[in-house]
């Protein structure tokens, strides 16, 4: 929807500049005693500040290939760099927003967005000052002393969001946290989370099976094969200039972001299945 926030290379506004490197990236699994290809030879260059969309039909390894990048699991072959560094594990670094909320029920909401610090050590003015920020930022200001089942489901991802933020990662992963919701709440919170972007200037990869809300969303728009999973699309996608602030509507209504759409839809269906 908008040019990202940093230039190639650069640091965010916090400070960090944590690209991604995935070079030769293959993975398989076992089921049943049959090896199944998820991921085949993918090679892709991510950059601080992007905010990448990951398009692409059901089981084609979206996931996978998000799981492997937050050191879930390691790959069969290739490798995965951030900032240099090879991932070998889950790190604070890489902050992972589930389909699924994922809260602890017994914590009220502020606890929950302070968690994270507090296992880490910080100071509890420290962790107040964050978790105000962030629920701030994602419209829980009002209700920091409400549990997770008083919340609507909107709310709860909006505080996922916000506990993920304030662990302060350089990459935010985020697989398809939108998926569950009705329609008026997913555009509500799409365009929540481009600010969220554009005020933090965060690194974000986010699945998603919407055509329309990864070319809405994303800086870059990306589509995957069916399995063996492997990059067929990969587009900037920019509808407006450096911090200009067009209104959903009217950016869903150009032609060129209209045009954009097809092609990924395209791209979806017009790519053969392969694999298993």
């Amino acid at each position: 929807m908008s040019v990202a926030p940093t230039e190639s290379g650069t640091a965010t506004p916090d400070g960090h500049a944590q690209d991604v490197r995935i070079q030769g990236l293959r993975h398989h699994f076992t089921v049943g005693g049959t090896q199944v290809q998820a991921l085949e030879t993918i090679d892709l260059d991510i950059e601080p500040g992007e905010f990448v969309c990951l398009a692409g039909p059901s089981g084609c390894g979206k996931t996978t290939l998000l799981r492997l990048l937050a050191g879930f699991m390691p790959p069969s072959e290739g490798s995965i760099t951030v900032g240099g560094e090879p991932v070998r594990g889950p790190a604070a670094e890489r902050g992972v927003v589930f389909q699924s909320p994922n809260l602890f029920p017994w914590l009220s909401v502020r606890k929950n967005v302070e968690l994270g610090p507090k296992l880490r050590g910080v100071g509890t003015a420290e962790r107040r000052a964050g978790s105000d920020r962030y629920l701030e930022m994602v419209g829980l200001a009002d209700f920091p002393d409400h549990k997770p089942y008083e919340l609507s489901g909107g709310m709860q991802q909006r505080c996922q969001i916000a506990r993920v933020l304030n662990n302060d990662p350089d990459i935010v992963l985020m697989d398809e946290p939108y998926g569950a919701l009705d329609a008026l709440t997913r555009e509500r919170l799409q365009n929540e989370l481009l600010d969220i972007w554009r005020e933090t200037g965060k690194t974000i990869l986010f699945i998603t099976h919407s055509v329309d809300e990864a070319v809405f969303l994303g800086s870059r728009v990306m589509v995957m094969s069916p399995r063996p999973g492997r990059v067929v699309y990969d587009q900037p996608a920019i509808f407006s200039a450096p911090g200009e602030r067009i209104p959903a509507e009217q950016i869903r209504a150009l032609p060129a972001y209209q045009r954009m759409c097809e092609e990924v839809r395209e791209a979806i269906q017009d790519t053969p299945q392969g694999g298993h």
